[in-house]
This record gives C-alpha cells, sequence and structure tokens, in this order.
C-alpha cells in the first residue's frame, strides 16, 4: 500500500509538470514560428481572422507532437531535481526504496506518452495538415490554378479493393499535362490483369488523352500480349483541379497510406527513401519519450539539481543533441548511405545507451 501511494505522488509530480513543460514548449514554438507566419499570412496577403484562426488551431497538433519528447525530459529533470533537493528521495531511499521502484512510475507515463503520441500522430496530425495547408493555398494565398506536382496517384477502390490505379511521374500545370503516366487494373484476386504506360497524357474536352504508350494484357497463366498505341483515352474521370487537391504531401499521409505510397512508387521504380524516412519517424520520435524518460530520471538526481533552472539548461543541451543526430541520421537516410529505417533509429538507440548508463550508475 505504502509503494502503490508513493507511485501515484511521483506519477502525480510527474504528470504536472509534463503539463506545463507540454503548454511551456508550445507557447515557445507558437512564439517563434507560428505568430511569425500568420503576421507574414496577414501583410502579404490580407489573410482573414476566420482564415488566422483556421490556421492558429489546424496548426496546434503538428506544434504539441513534437513537444511531447522534450516535455517528458524537462517534466522528469523538474519533478527529480525537486524531489532530491528536498531530501525526499534520500527520505525513501533510507525506508528502503530502491532507485528502480523510485524511478518506475515516471518511465512508465514516459512510455504511455510515446504510445499516446504515435495515436496522435497517425489520427490527428496528418488530419490537420492537410487543413492547413488547404487553408494557407486556397483561402489566405487566394489560389485559383493548380500547382504542378511529383508523383500523382490517383486510385479508383471499389469493395475496399483497388480496381484501378494511376501513377503520374508529375503534374505540370502550364499545360495541364501528367508525365510518365502508368496505369492498372486490377482482377477481382487483386493481381494486375491490363497495364497501360504512355509519355504523357493531356486534358483535352473533359477527358484524360494518354500519348505515345503501350498497353500489356495479363492471362490468368501470366502470358502477356502488348499493343503500341498513339492516342489512347485514360479512364479517369478526375479534373487535373480533383487530382490535384487529392494528393497529399508525407506529412498528410496516415501510415497505411505511407506503406501503401512507398509499394505504388517501388513498383515504378521510384526512390522511396523519403517515405520510409517520414513512416519509421512516426514512431521514433513518439519513442523518444520514453527514452528521455530515462535520461532525466538519474539526471534529476544529481548533487548539482537544485534549482529549475538547471533542469531547462538540462533539457535544452540533450535536445539539441537529440535533434541534431536527428537531422543527421534523416540526411543519411534520405541519402540513400544507409537503409532509412536504421538510419532513423540512431538517435533512439544512442539515447537509450545513454539512458541505461545513467539508470545503471544511479542505481549503484
Amino acid at each position: 500500500m505504502r509503494l502503490r501511494i508513493l507511485d501515484l505522488y511521483i506519477l502525480r509530480e510527474v504528470f504536472y509538470a509534463l503539463i506545463f513543460a507540454i503548454c511551456a514548449f508550445t507557447a515557445v514554438f507558437i512564439g517563434s514560428g507560428t505568430l511569425f507566419r500568420i503576421a507574414r499570412y496577414i501583410t502579404e496577403y490580407g489573410a482573414s481572422v476566420s482564415s488566422v484562426i483556421k490556421i492558429f488551431v489546424y496548426g496546434l497538433p503538428g506544434i504539441i507532437m513534437w513537444t511531447f519528447p522534450m516535455s517528458t525530459l524537462l517534466a522528469t529533470l523538474l519533478t527529480f531535481g525537486r524531489l532530491s533537493s528536498s531530501s525526499e528521495i534520500t527520505a525513501m531511499k533510507s525506508c528502503g526504496i530502491s532507485f528502480s521502484r523510485i524511478a518506475a512510475p515516471a518511465i512508465f507515463l514516459g512510455l504511455v506518452v510515446s504510445i499516446c503520441s504515435i495515436l496522435f500522430n497517425e489520427h490527428v496530425v496528418p488530419w490537420s495538415k492537410t487543413a492547413y495547408n488547404n487553408v494557407v493555398y486556397y483561402e489566405i494565398q487566394g489560389n485559383t490554378e493548380m500547382k504542378s506536382q511529383d508523383h500523382i496517384i490517383v486510385k479508383e477502390i471499389m469493395n475496399d479493393k483497388i480496381q484501378r490505379l494511376v501513377y503520374a511521374r508529375e503534374y505540370r500545370a502550364s499545360d495541364e499535362t501528367l508525365q510518365g503516366v502508368t496505369m492498372q487494373e486490377f482482377n477481382e484476386n487483386g493481381k494486375v490483369s491490363h497495364v497501360e504506360n504512355a509519355n504523357f497524357a493531356e486534358w483535352r474536352d473533359g477527358q484524360w488523352i494518354m500519348h505515345e504508350g503501350i498497353i500489356y494484357d495479363i492471362s490468368e497463366d501470366d502470358r502477356t500480349r502488348s499493343m503500341r498505341f498513339n492516342r489512347q483515352i485514360l479512364p479517369v474521370k478526375a479534373s487535373p483541379r480533383q487530382i490535384v487537391r487529392e494528393q497529399k504531401t508525407p506529412e498528410e499521409l496516415t501510415m497505411a497510406e505511407l506503406r501503401a505510397q512507398i509499394e505504388i512508387m517501388k513498383s515504378q521504380y521510384i526512390s522511396t527513401n523519403e517515405l520510409e524516412t517520414e513512416l519509421y519517424q512516426r514512431f521514433t520520435i513518439p519513442m523518444a519519450s520514453l527514452i528521455f524518460a530515462l535520461i532525466g530520471v538519474p539526471l534529476g538526481l544529481q548533487p548539482t539539481r537544485n534549482s529549475s533552472s538547471m533542469g531547462f539548461a538540462f533539457s535544452v543541451i540533450i535536445i539539441f543533441i537529440y535533434y541534431a543526430i536527428m537531422t543527421l541520421a534523416n540526411a543519411i537516410g534520405i541519402g540513400g548511405l544507409l537503409n532509412p529505417m536504421i538510419a532513423v533509429w540512431i538517435p533512439n538507440a544512442i539515447g537509450l545507451l545513454f539512458g541505461c548508463i545513467l539508470i545503471y550508475r544511479a542505481s549503484q
């Protein structure tokens, strides 16, 4: 019963500090980035009050997601620094309570924050990113023309099964053409039964016309027949505006959508390093909350930890080092020097090793 009360006490203290840290870091991000962009939108485009409120609200989830790991670090540093400076940790140890039992509530909260961050990053952030970009591009900047984009993907799904998939290397807004077009049709078993490749497709008279291509018909026994064509109608009813509006940046995609797009681009022999890096980061960044809890607890017990200002100082240094390593690792993964999955886990691996060493030394 005594340990249960102690666990709840430490958990409550860390949780309150976590809420404070999230609000503090969110305010810093808003002050240093969001407000600056809002001011630019007002001065350059004359953004309305409703549009400003929208981008402020839609921008919050993306900011909060980045604050979870650093807030966990600061919360553990502040909480255990205060408990140590007020001799509460000494009193706990004198009662025979081990360091691992004292640290357990904070580490458990770090795990919970990591899990919640993954869910938040999957179900809230992509939606808010899409809404934010739409408000900026269409409402504030007032763009009526479609912008050029790379890697256009159009899918037709019926009864949860994909019927037709169209991939284009690029959409050129200047002449409303899709460059490097590939269309695949699937049978009831999900296998490709028909493929059409074309150099480009142009939007004319309400339909897409493909030029200079080849058709492949694939039978059930995998036999292929081919035929070249000069002109062919692409069976896609969506207009250029509809197609471009449906495209999303990697940050706007859920993990399931990222995996699907990676498979599509790999089938076209397109590099997917950037998408894979984004996909694996959906796990590594949230898991940093657990890593920072492992680091923050033993550091909070250091004898020099006698003020909250030291907690902020330690947080800033550790966060800077972590995100510097993360930026470098991302560049390595996107550049193809290392497998993206290995590259993006490098910061967490280093942090985990550092945290385990600190935990071991503190428990001695």
